[in-house]
C-alpha cells in the first residue's frame, strides 16, 4: 500500500467532513489547511441549534428553486462558510491557506474565501458558477480540481 499524497489526504478528510452534512440535495465538506495542518472543518447544514433540512425538509425544494440561484433563500450555510466561521469563533489564523472542498465554490463561498485570505483552493466535483471564476481569477487564485493519483 503506498502513502497518500497531501492531496489525496485532504480530501479523503473532505469526504468524512460532508458525511456530516443535514443538507438533502448535497453532502458538501471543506478542509481549511496550513503548512500541512488542519485549522478548521465545515460541513452544509443550519445555523447551530436549529432544526436541520434533514427534519424538516428543504426550504428550496418546496419554493421550486433551482440549483445556483437565490443562495439567500436557504435555511443551510455552505461548508466553505463553516470552516471560515469555526476558525474565527476558535481564533485560528487562516490567512495563506488551502481549502480542500468536496465541489468547487459558489460565488458567495468564493467572495468569503478571498476575503479570509485563503491562496489556494483545490476541489473535486466541479460547480459551474462564472462569477466565481472570475473573481477568484481576478483575485489570483486559481482553483484546481483533484484528480485521484495526482497531486502534491
Amino acid at each position: 500500500m503506498s502513502r497518500p499524497s497531501w492531496d489525496e489526504y485532504f480530501m479523503a478528510i473532505t469526504d468524512q467532513v460532508a458525511q456530516r452534512a443535514t443538507c438533502t440535495r448535497r453532502h458538501i465538506g471543506a478542509v481549511l489547511v496550513k503548512d500541512k495542518r488542519i485549522l478548521a472543518t465545515g460541513y452544509n447544514g443550519v445555523p447551530s441549534g436549529l432544526a436541520h433540512c434533514d427534519e424538516v425538509g428543504c426550504l428550496r425544494e418546496r419554493l421550486g428553486i433551482p440549483s445556483g440561484t437565490q443562495h439567500e433563500l436557504c435555511r443551510g450555510i455552505h461548508a466553505e462558510q463553516n470552516a471560515v466561521i469555526q476558525a474565527a469563533r476558535h481564533g485560528i489564523a487562516i490567512e495563506g491557506a488551502t481549502v480542500y472542498c468536496t465541489h468547487q465554490p459558489c460565488v458567495l463561498c468564493a467572495k468569503i474565501l478571498i476575503n479570509a485570505g485563503i491562496v489556494d483552493i483545490v476541489y473535486r466535483e466541479a460547480y459551474p458558477d462564472e462569477l466565481a471564476t472570475e473573481m477568484l481569477a481576478e483575485a489570483g487564485i486559481n482553483p484546481r480540481r483533484f484528480i485521484p493519483g495526482e497531486g502534491a
